[in-house]
């Protein structure tokens, strides 16, 4: 049978490489667009993490997505939080996002830089109100003293950081008040704790007791991150569902297509098999065993060349955050086989049903 359904695949090459094609590019679209998800919510996970806070502080009209929600809450309240038990840094930020999907970060400076120093590649602090702190991947060849365009408005660089501490551009947090017309506003609060995390439910008590504070929300930092989730990202469960429906359909079809074709042609050669004996079982596994094998090659194909897409990707916009996500490497290979053989089935079943008198006088 091995050598019949091999045979029956080389016979027509073009076919069987447009369904290779076919189940490739099923998996590249489920892989691609998880890629792209999945690793903008780990990216940004990471680069919160690496900000240094202990804790979170926020108002309750903000959501887990910085840069989503306004600025509601005064800088003043920076000053309560470092006055209260076991809290060793109150850093007030405003964060806000542009058109292009860029988080600008208006911090104190030296609150901030205090939560976990900057390191700095050239340069250093703000020196003037409108001066801007970028890193290494939103310098993108500019230098210090270079000038670049934030929020409409002119800043000069005054220094180049590494990569991964919240955002990728800092500004004074009462320059970022002035051009969004929030001034002395914040869109949360991160606290670095005394010996942590040995304090921190002490902490949150004191704040959520303190007058005018109890309606906050205050999260440890593991909280936080660990409610970063697909389900909270706003149309990612959507988004997949849609692009993998296509994803399938396209398989579908073309699977169908081509064994509905191959049935089709090889009429007076099921005859034939039916006539020695040939069951209708054996007739349904030669249509899946092709199919099998063209999913197969389709899933090798599409996998390496999702890997590959990811490497080059990622060398040429470092700052994408296009990963592959395991798990969804195995769901993409399970969601291409099963759809390839659910094309297959009734080719396969229309195979295994032909008279093989009728078949064999087929023309």
């Amino acid at each position: 049978m091995n050598k019949l359904v091999v045979g029956n695949l080389v016979h027509r090459p073009l076919r069987s490489l447009i369904s290779v094609f076919a189940v490739a590019i099923e998996v590249i679209m489920i892989l691609s667009i998880t890629a792209i998800l999945m690793g903008k919510l780990n990216g940004f996970k990471e680069r919160q993490n690496g900000i240094g806070m202990d804790m979170f502080v926020r108002p309750s009209t903000t959501n887990n997505f910085v840069g989503m929600s306004p600025a509601a809450a005064s800088v003043k309240v920076a000053d309560v939080l470092a006055k209260l038990p076991h809290v060793e840094v109150a850093a007030p930020v405003n964060i806000q996002i542009t058109s292009t999907l860029d988080n600008i970060y208006g911090i104190d400076f030296k609150s901030y830089n205090d939560l976990l120093p900057f390191v700095f590649r050239s340069g250093g602090p703000f020196q003037a109100p409108y001066d801007i702190i970028v890193d290494e991947y939103a310098a993108d060849g500019k230098n210090v003293g270079d000038t670049i365009q934030v929020l409409n408005h002119p800043f000069r660089i005054s220094g180049i950081v590494n990569h991964g501490k919240g955002g990728r551009k800092f500004i004074p947090i009462d320059t970022m008040g002035v051009l969004t017309g929030n001034e002395g506003k914040a869109t949360m609060f991160y606290l670095k704790t005394e010996d942590p995390p040995k304090y921190e439910d002490a902490v949150r008590d004191e704040i959520l007791a303190t007058p005018g504070m109890n309606t906050y929300s205050v999260l440890k930092t593991e909280e936080y991150l660990s409610s970063m989730t697909p389900n909270a990202l706003p149309g990612f469960n959507i988004g997949l569902r849609v692009v993998i429906g296509i994803a399938v359909v396209i398989g579908f079809l073309v699977i169908f297509q081509a064994m509905y074709t191959a049935v089709m042609e090889r009429t007076r050669e099921i005859g034939i098999l039916k006539s020695l004996g040939a069951s209708r079982l054996y007739i349904i596994g030669i249509v899946l065993r092709e199919t099998g094998l063209l999913a197969l090659a389709g899933i090798v194909l599409g996998v390496a060349a999702s890997y590959a897409l990811s490497g080059i990707l990622q060398n040429r916009f470092p700052t994408l955050d296009f990963v592959i996500n395991l798990p969804y490497v195995w769901k993409s290979v399970v969601i291409a086989f099963v759809g390839a053989l659910f094309g297959a089935l009734y080719p396969a079943f229309k195979a295994a049903s032909k008279d093989p008198i009728d078949a064999l006088s087929y023309e």
